[in-house]
């Protein structure tokens, strides 16, 4: 949700140079998928998520996690959205789909093991479903959803506060939280694909395609928990 200051943005850019922009972002984000999944098939099956839950299961542990991500995040985004070189921004994307990875580890670990086999490829397909609605309904409105981003601000603090006061008092955030969150991040998609049409250039697909992956990874994130605290009751 970053802003930017471009002479051309997508909607003022002509049809073919649009329609190439598009074709751009969806092919990085779908490459950003791609290496997603790799590097958690690896993760999973390595050392690595044992010694991320060994994290975890200290007090401050997730806390620890979630910090290094969201430093790793904002330092990944300007990365992306840097004018330097394509060559940064593409270091940027790369730095980003490693982060979401490492700190995705151990709740597919946790899936994998004690959830059925079908939790995890059905969280993908009701989150690529939903990723297509909502995209489906930018581009045939062509509304601009920047309203969102106070609501979306607000609710991304309350919700990271909710978060850090469960893990200090010891409480389970629950269903309902993660419900809120979907609801959050399908909001985040509205916004992001929105702005990516009416205020991003021309040239700005690789932090677009970030932009994308970040609202989709955290769609995927709660519709996954959702789906897993259903397989245990």
């Amino acid at each position: 949700m970053n802003e930017y200051a471009q002479n051309l943005t997508v909607s003022q850019a002509q049809p073919l140079e649009r329609a190439a922009f598009i074709r751009r972002t969806y092919a990085h984000l779908a490459g950003a998928v791609l290496a997603f999944v790799g590097l958690e098939a690896y993760m999973v099956n390595s050392p690595i998520a044992d010694m991320l839950l060994n994290v975890m299961a200290m007090r401050f542990g997730w806390l620890m996690i979630l910090g290094g991500f969201i430093i790793l995040g904002r330092l990944a985004s300007g990365l992306a959205s840097s004018a330097a070189s394509q060559t940064v921004q593409y270091v940027g994307l790369t730095l980003y789909v490693i982060a979401e990875s490492v700190i995705f580890a151990p709740l597919l670990y946790l899936a994998m093991h004690y959830s059925s086999p079908e939790v995890i490829p059905t969280a993908g397909i009701l989150t690529l479903g939903i990723f297509g609605g909502l995209s489906l309904v930018v581009f045939t409105t062509r509304k601009d959803f920047s309203f969102l981003s106070g609501i979306l601000k607000i609710g991304f603090v309350v919700a990271l506060a909710l978060i850090v006061c469960a893990v200090l008092f010891g409480f389970n955030l629950g269903l309902v939280f993660s419900l809120a969150m979907v609801l959050l991040a399908s909001g985040a998609i509205l916004y992001d694909t929105s702005r990516i049409l009416h205020h991003y250039g021309t040239d700005q697909h690789v932090a677009a395609a970030l932009q994308l992956f970040a609202s989709v990874a955290l769609l995927f994130w709660y519709v996954l928990r959702i789906l897993m605290s259903l397989n245990r009751r």
